[in-house]
């Protein structure tokens, strides 16, 4: 049976363009809407509550992931089946996947964070590319992490480039952002978490705080720009300037390498004996 005739054919509808200007930042602050695409991402955001207000699919995408659009049916979506020019308009990407669905903006305040005593975040401090936050969004939350907060001076999380890289993890975790550095720092420290800026100039190493058992309690790791790190203002406001030490002949780490060694040689340490959590949890 051939797929089914969209209903969308036009680029110029009213329901297109209106989707299609969320790729600006500037639109979506002022609908608090965001993009997100391919099945993955669409799946997930289909099980977040209502977050999923529309998808556009094509026919032979609608076919291909028909539970997928099931799924947004039964979170209460309005489902289009558009014509792949009418996809492919309102994509970011380069080869879109068929899928692309807009959602409701999902942080969470910082108070919130702070309110369900967190054991471990990771701060995005000054992180400029969408690519590294989305990536450093997804090593938290497959390192167990309980929030990720990003500055007021981080990119927008609901770019279209950061979503593609968190790969569904935008939904799993709770993220403030918008958040002065200092009063991430602040407000942390005040819920008895103590603060790590990793750094690669930084006087502590990683394997020495690993062995000296430091890691154990609720720790936030302030992660800084992809060029040129934390500026001493930043790293001032940590309890310790941590470096991932360099075994071999490369120059340097990536900022989301970094951060997935970092949070999880905390996440081991607090599943350890005498850390912060214990080893049933998940």
């Amino acid at each position: 049976m051939p797929p089914a005739t969209p209903d969308l054919v036009s680029p110029r509808s009213a329901r297109v363009l209106a989707a299609r200007r969320l790729a600006r930042r500037n639109f979506r602050g002022k609908e608090r809407l965001f993009l997100a695409e391919g099945p993955q991402a669409v799946r997930e955001a289909a099980a977040h509550g209502d977050t999923l207000v529309e998808l556009f699919a094509t026919p032979e995408a609608a076919e291909r992931h028909a539970g997928i659009v099931g799924e947004a049916r039964d979170a209460g979506a309005r489902v289009y089946l558009a014509d792949e020019r009418v996809v492919e308009d309102i994509s970011t990407t380069v080869t879109p996947q068929g899928l692309v669905g807009v959602c409701r903006f999902v942080d969470t305040p910082f108070d919130d964070v702070l309110a369900a005593r967190p054991r471990l975040i990771a701060v995005l401090a000054h992180v400029r590319d969408p690519g590294n936050a989305g990536t450093v969004l997804r090593c938290a939350d497959a390192a167990g992490a309980d929030a990720v907060v990003l500055t007021d001076a981080s990119v927008d999380l609901y770019n279209p480039k950061a979503v593609r890289a968190s790969v569904g993890s935008l939904f799993h975790l709770p993220v403030a952002v918008g958040v002065p550095v200092e009063r991430a720092v602040a407000g942390l420290r005040d819920a008895g978490v103590r603060i790590l800026a990793a750094d690669g100039a930084g006087r502590d190493d990683l394997d020495h705080e690993l062995d000296e058992g430091t890691m154990g309690g609720p720790t936030a790791w302030v992660f800084g720009n992809e060029a040129w790190g934390l500026p001493e203002e930043t790293r001032a406001l940590a309890d310790a300037v941590v470096r991932v030490p360099i075994h071999g002949k490369a120059e340097s780490l990536n900022l989301a390498t970094a951060a997935a060694v970092c949070l999880y040689a905390s996440a081991r340490a607090q599943r350890a004996s005498g850390g912060c959590r214990s080893v049933t949890d998940s």
